[in-house]
């Protein structure tokens, strides 16, 4: 029986160090296909591969995906420091005008911790490279060592706004999340609207105001044991019946 198609946006990777891949974590693609009741599709971070247009055609939805590199500083008009880590150009210019395009279109996007920031500097924001060094915030990367249990362990609340988005989403005014992440919101976007705090300020939930279809993001990682978890199964559901709606009426 035919199903809608979420495209996942891969990540670049090598494998022992020389073998190039374009790969994604195989948690995005359980919670497209249990949740969303979707086909889970990996799109290369490249547009010389997947030009705009024609993926957009092709899937009903985007999930745009965490990753280690971090977005390029000269997309918000920031120079490049030692403290903004990797980057990855050829998947800026893919997911930037692509969640233009989605946005401009209508067209089903949820956005995860890389994706949550991309989602950002695509409408014109920009980004801290390291928050933990700003007074008063947190360490919300990943603790070293340990199993993935204990990486995407469950580790702050997230304040959401009250009657927002994310509170009708989620049926309450706050959730806890794991939290896994060194960069973060510095100036919003024009329509980002910050829908969910952490305690030490830090933004972690937004959408697009205004937006004509499903645009929201996230900073942490709904997508580690997505069926198993309220908030990050919520999450996925809702973004499932966007995709579904957008799939059933294209």
């Amino acid at each position: 029986m035919p199903s809608p198609v979420v495209g996942i946006i891969g990540n670049h990777y090598l494998i022992n160090d020389d073998y190039p891949v374009h790969a994604s974590g195989d948690m995005n693609a359980w919670a497209v296909r249990e949740i969303c009741g979707a086909l889970p599709l990996i799109i290369p971070p490249d547009q010389k591969l997947v030009p705009i247009e024609d993926i957009m055609d092709t899937c009903d939805g985007f999930v745009f995906t965490g990753g280690r590199p971090n977005v390029h500083p000269k997309e918000y008009g920031e120079p490049l420091t030692d403290a903004h880590g990797a980057m990855d150009e050829k998947r800026d210019g893919l997911t930037l005008p692509l969640i233009r395009a989605l946005v401009e279109r209508g067209q089903p996007m949820l956005a995860i911790c890389r994706g949550f920031q991309e989602l950002n500097v695509a409408m014109g924001g920009s980004l801290y490279p390291e928050i933990r060094d700003l007074p008063g915030r947190e360490n919300h990367r990943m603790p070293p060592g340990g199993t993935l249990d204990e990486k995407f362990a469950i580790r702050h609340e997230v304040t959401l706004t009250p009657g927002g988005v994310f509170a009708k989403l989620f049926g309450d005014d706050s959730v806890w999340t794991n939290t896994l992440h060194g960069q973060g919101i510095k100036n919003t976007g024009a329509r980002i609207s910050i829908d969910g705090h952490a305690s030490d300020g830090t933004p972690e939930a937004i959408y697009v105001i205004d937006a004509k279809g499903f645009a929201i993001g996230v900073q942490w990682h709904p997508e580690y044991r997505a069926s198993d978890d309220p908030v990050s199964k919520s999450l996925f559901a809702a973004f499932g019946a966007a995709v579904n709606r957008w799939w059933r009426d294209s």
